[in-house]
């Protein structure tokens, strides 16, 4: 089991070097990444509205079902932050960037 995990773990940062992945963060990766709860709040609140503009019908279902939706962005965006989080800790760790 530990070698599988190994080796899931081995092919995802393989992929990760195929799409850019060993490049230094932009300014926003490293706010992101400093910031992940706040980073999903600043998601969050834009698609609630959203989910609120576009939904059919005006009730309170509609309002739970956006403030869901919402919720869901939020949590999704805040897990990406969490993971930016830790690539920048290995590019760190690699050397490959010096944290600045």
């Amino acid at each position: 089991m530990a070698n599988l995990r190994r080796s899931l773990g081995d092919s995802f940062w393989a992929v990760d070097r195929l799409l850019g992945g060993q490049r230094r963060p932009t300014r926003s990766q490293k706010w992101a990444a400093r910031h992940p709860i706040s980073a999903g709040l600043c998601l969050a609140v834009p698609f609630a509205l959203l989910f609120l503009v576009v939904s059919p019908e005006r009730g309170i279902g509609s309002v739970l079902l956006a403030m869901l939706g919402g919720l869901i962005m939020g949590i999704i965006f805040t897990l990406v932050a969490g993971g930016e989080r830790l690539r920048q800790r290995r590019l760190k760790r690699l050397g490959i960037w010096d944290g600045s």
